[in-house]
């Protein structure tokens, strides 16, 4: 039989990938903004109480870390209020919350990949908004499972890469922040990192050996391999795009200081790499360099 998934967020970046992914291969509905309002905790609960599930994924967040800082009530209510009430649902039906969170959480005073159990402290509106949410989630039940993942890019939606690659058609100067590290994450290959799990696990015949008998709950940490700065991932992405062939006005990507952007309302953190090990121990293989994955997505998704 096959498992029942309810994907909240699914006309987002990462939403869309995951019901792409996972519908050809389980029974899947998804859900966009325009279908629920996550503000509306009524509404949720009218859309979702009668649904029959085996997996609940949000994959939904208010993401715009500066919008935060002025609507703090709208950002707690999407990011961490709808999530609980999700995780109550998923609690009442015995099915898995899979919640998407941030490496946003943390203050970027550590020099080395955050781990699982290393202190939360958020120094943005957004940031406080989402590990709220996470908190959330696991007070009602602490099977349901947080992944955590950092510069989320993917063809669904634009991110940080394909603005890049817009400038650098456009001109022959394009600069980007050089003092600011973590790792960029593929939407394809959290697709597929779920799926592989799905494979192994249903709640009506669960696998006892499988990752998801007890021990794949909590906090997940998620990113593809290697860490980079803004401008070490821009010229990277420029750099790929010469390679295949597509036309660019610039070649290589200045450096700006994180002290520079003025137009910056919230604080950011410096470093805020997300360390997989825990993820590989369940696996026996780690994620794929983020070098490679970008590589894939202007080859694949990138067009002149």
């Amino acid at each position: 039989m096959s498992i029942r998934i309810v994907i909240i967020g699914s006309g987002g970046r990462l939403g869309a990938a995951l019901t792409r992914e996972l519908a050809g291969k389980f029974d899947v509905v998804g859900f966009n903004h325009a279908q629920l309002d996550l503000t509306d905790a009524e509404q949720i609960h009218a859309k979702i109480d009668n649904l029959e599930f085996d997996v609940l994924i949000n994959a939904a967040a208010f993401t715009n870390v500066d919008l935060c800082e002025k609507e703090r009530g709208q950002a707690f209510q999407i990011n961490a209020e709808a999530p609980r009430s999700l995780a109550e649902i998923a609690s009442e039906k015995k099915a898995k919350l899979i919640h998407f969170s941030t490496d946003y959480v943390f203050d970027g005073k550590k020099r080395e990949p955050y781990l699982e159990s290393d202190p939360a402290n958020p120094i943005s509106v957004y940031g406080e908004s989402k590990r709220k949410g996470e908190e959330n989630v696991l007070a009602v039940q602490d099977r349901h499972l947080v992944v955590r993942v950092s510069w989320v890019f993917g063809p669904d939606r634009p991110s940080f890469v394909d603005a890049i690659i817009k400038r650098a058609r456009e001109s022959g100067h394009v600069d980007a922040l050089a003092d600011k590290f973590a790792t960029p994450t593929y939407t394809l290959d959290i697709a597929q990192m779920l799926s592989q799990f799905f494979g192994d696990w249903s709640r009506r015949a669960p696998a006892p050996d499988g990752p998801w008998a007890g021990r794949l709950q909590g906090i997940l940490h998620f990113a593809n391999a290697g860490e980079c700065s803004w401008q070490e991932y821009a010229q990277h992405a420029v750099d790929c795009c010469h390679k295949f062939g597509l036309p660019l006005k610039a070649k290589t990507i200045a450096p700006l200081k994180l002290a520079d952007m003025k137009n910056f309302v919230a604080r950011r953190p410096v470093y805020s790499v997300l360390s997989t090990v825990k993820f590989t121990s369940f696996t026996a293989s780690p994620p794929r360099s983020w070098r490679d994955a970008v590589a894939e997505y202007v080859r694949d998704h990138v067009r002149e």
